[in-house]
């Protein structure tokens, strides 16, 4: 029986970021080279798209490809670069079909070429999509997200169009990747790791973390489902105590 009656929809995570583990380890487990387990994750990717966008969560960001995944072997890289520019191609009917706008935060301009095109491509097609908004992270990196944010400021400061009194956190909120996208209320990572390896460190400050020993490629609605009710089980207090959540 699906969980998916459980889940409170007036209670649904606004957005949810997922830490994609353990596609390598699930192809070696099973006699494949790593890129068959990438290959097998863009399965997940779709499910767990198209589940946030029936249940009416509003954001998803998938963490695709970390600054540090460059250190990879090169073939494995080249292999995933492909894999990205033929998997975003290939899915651009499905993004359609669910109403799904595709947006990216990352140095992207590290990617091949080829891979930028298809990514402006698919994001200008799909711009006007409202149901949900799915963020690929590529190339991306917490605390270079951080670094460029601080750059940024530090030139206004230096031109004297903001004065450092006047810096707070929504100044640097202005100034990340997206700004147009929410802290997530919910984050998940798979493979039975337990840490956030670098992805969204300052919009991770009140995130729900959420651990699964299930690898990426095993990922699908029903393991979402279970997330989000773990999630809904929480007491979020941002600093208050329970006796001064309930007398709101």
């Amino acid at each position: 029986m699906s969980l998916k009656p459980s889940i409170n929809l007036e209670k649904l995570p606004k957005h949810i970021a997922v830490i994609m583990d353990g596609n390598g380890r699930w192809a070696k487990e099973k006699g494949k080279n790593r890129v068959f387990g990438h290959k097998s994750g863009v399965g997940s990717v779709r499910d767990v798209s198209e589940a946030c966008a029936e249940l009416g969560v509003e954001y998803l960001t998938l963490y695709a490809f970390s600054v540090e995944n460059w250190n990879r072997p090169k073939l494995e890289v080249s292999a995933l670069m492909e894999l990205l520019v033929r998997t975003i191609g290939s899915e651009t009917e499905t993004l359609m079909k669910n109403q799904i706008r595709l947006k990216t935060i990352g140095s992207l301009s590290s990617l091949p070429k080829r891979a930028q095109e298809q990514l402006a491509k698919v994001i200008e097609k799909t711009k006007d999509n409202k149901r949900l908004t799915l963020c690929l992270a590529l190339s991306y990196g917490g605390r270079n997200e951080i670094v460029e944010a601080c750059k940024s400021i530090a030139s206004l400061v230096k031109n004297s169009e903001i004065n450092i009194e006047d810096i707070t956190e929504s100044t640097l909120n202005q100034h990340l990747y997206d700004p147009s996208i929410p802290d997530p209320e919910l984050m998940i990572r798979t493979s039975g790791e337990y840490r956030l390896s670098n992805f969204l460190l300052w919009q991770a400050a009140y995130t729900e973390l959420y651990f699964t020993e299930e690898y990426w490629p095993d990922f699908n609605k029903e393991s979402l489902y279970k997330a989000i009710l773990s999630f809904q089980q929480r007491e979020r207090r941002f600093g208050k105590t329970s006796e001064q959540l309930k007398a709101l």
